[in-house]
């Protein structure tokens, strides 16, 4: 009888730590909570540099600061125009347009959303293309450093250095992003930065060389920042193009794979990154390739910090496929699948912080 019992014991303890074992098999396996979900709230783009304020240009209202934050966004990447904020390249930044960026930061922080300061301007400063007179490197480091040092330490605001350059050698943009790295932590700050690559910064084609002068996986590897404080920045659209402009979804399963290749470099590399664009219509096939989108990044919360994607605001028409700008008081298709990606707000993890400790 005393060794049944002792048998019957050992079976149970047996059991228990076979549970456990099992149990912490299971947390480990989980995926981390990406630490940003968010949205592109375009309008400050909008326009020439001498538009007019609620004219031809405008910021995010709160109604729809409120209603995205309420769905569980966490950041907005804030679209903006270079020459309107600095009308003169290396003199000092516009005093009115610098007030109306700061009142939409305030306002999205106010939300309890980080916010993603982004230059919209394709690599270019008017008609000229950066790296080339007078929109040189040194005038992008410029831009930078002024800009920097008006949200330098700031928590929840991060740097994203310039949105979607193309038509620059991958070795000539390395060289302007390196110096704008360099001008932000030389005014001190040490918030974190999002690096995209040339041609696009498309994920799918991270990997090829379309320009000459080399691949952005290859040549992007020489991001130089003092802080070691950076991530990558990459977009992907899902029609057969890549550029988000077709109302059909056929290019879902090379985006995913570009995004399954990015997410192997990445950790092959030790880098992070960031999908700062993305979207589709409201077709079921293109939002199960959202959900596809998604689903890469969730399972792999080790590499990619988060998500915005493109794009809601006031101004955009209601045709406009990838808008997900409510209308009447109603959500857009592609927002149940948004939201369900983004999940409950939690607090951030200290992997997630958008200014680096110390200094």
């Amino acid at each position: 009888m005393a060794g049944s019992m002792t048998r019957l014991l050992r079976r149970s303890l047996a059991a228990t730590l076979l549970l456990a074992v099992v149990a912490r098999a299971d947390a480990g396996l989980a995926a981390p909570q990406l630490c940003y979900r968010g949205i592109n709230l375009s309008g400050a783009e909008y326009g020439d540099r001498d538009g007019v304020p609620g004219t031809n240009f405008t910021y995010p209202s709160e109604a729809t600061v409120r209603y995205f934050a309420g769905k569980g966004m966490t950041i907005v990447r804030l679209p903006f125009k270079w020459e309107r904020l600095q009308p003169v390249l290396g003199q000092p930044l516009d005093g009115a347009e610098l007030q109306r960026l700061k009142d939409a930061v305030d306002l999205i922080q106010k939300h309890g959303m980080a916010v993603l300061l982004d230059p919209h301007n394709f690599g270019y400063y008017d008609k000229g293309q950066l790296t080339q007179a007078p929109a040189t490197d040194l005038a992008f480091g410029d831009f930078w450093a002024r800009l920097a040092a008006e949200f330098a330490n700031r928590k929840g605001v991060i740097f994203g250095l310039m949105n979607e350059p193309h038509d620059i050698k991958a070795p000539d943009w390395l060289e302007a992003a390196n110096t704008a790295i360099r001008s932000i932590r030389t005014v001190g700050a040490r918030n974190l930065i999002l690096v995209p690559g040339t041609n696009w910064t498309g994920a799918a084609s991270w990997g090829t060389d379309r320009l000459g002068g080399g691949a952005n996986a290859t040549v992007m590897l020489g991001v130089k920042d003092p802080l070691d404080f950076y991530a990558y920045e990459f977009h992907q659209y899902l029609d057969a193009d890549s550029s988000g402009t077709h109302p059909v979804c056929d290019g879902s399963d090379a985006a995913r794979q570009g995004l399954i290749d990015v997410t192997t470099w990445l950790r092959e590399n030790g880098k992070r990154g960031f999908l700062g664009e993305f979207g589709t219509p409201a077709s079921q096939p293109c939002l199960d390739g959202l959900k596809g989108v998604f689903d890469v990044m969730a399972g792999n919360g080790d590499v990619w910090l988060g998500w915005t994607y493109w794009a809601a605001g006031e101004w955009w028409p209601a045709e406009e496929p990838l808008n997900v700008q409510p209308r009447s008081g109603k959500d857009r298709p592609q927002m149940k699948v948004i939201t369900a990606a983004a999940g409950r707000k939690a607090p951030l993890a200290p992997a997630c912080a958008s200014v680096k400790p110390g200094g």
